[in-house]
């Protein structure tokens, strides 16, 4: 069991991973038109922004955060998916019962943590004016 639920949890990481690897090797040959670069005026050569949408390093720490957020989440659920399946093919044994409890007790209480911390540092940046 452990190893299936090992298995599936490295291919939650790995597949997005290998998906986009695969599309860039793709489409190599064609030109992306937010990297290439465009003449100015002056005969300088100018570089398009790669990531569009993000104007400053603000913007992209908040991007980043929100990424890491959506895979906390993901990882939370993955956890409350776990104890739940624990606790209910626990046969009646005390020892599962307990361990599938404490697997959903734990996971919400960091949730509860990281999104706490998520909520007083968006107030603290916003109190103190950015």
């Amino acid at each position: 069991m452990k190893k299936i639920i090992f298995i599936l949890v490295l291919s939650f990481f790995l597949i997005p991973l290998v998906s986009v690897s695969m599309v860039k090797a793709e489409g190599e040959n064609v030109k992306d038109e937010n990297t290439e670069g465009t003449m100015g005026t002056d005969n300088v050569e100018k570089l398009k922004n790669p990531l569009p949408g993000v104007t400053s390093p603000q913007i992209l720490i908040g991007k980043v955060i929100d990424a890491a957020l959506g895979v906390v989440g993901s990882l939370a659920l993955l956890m409350f998916v776990f104890g739940g399946i624990t606790w209910m093919t626990s046969a009646g044994s005390a020892e599962k019962v307990k361990k599938g409890r404490d697997i959903l007790v734990w996971s919400a209480i960091g949730l509860v943590i990281v999104f706490s911390a998520y909520g007083l540092t968006r107030v603290l940046i916003k109190g103190i004016g950015g």
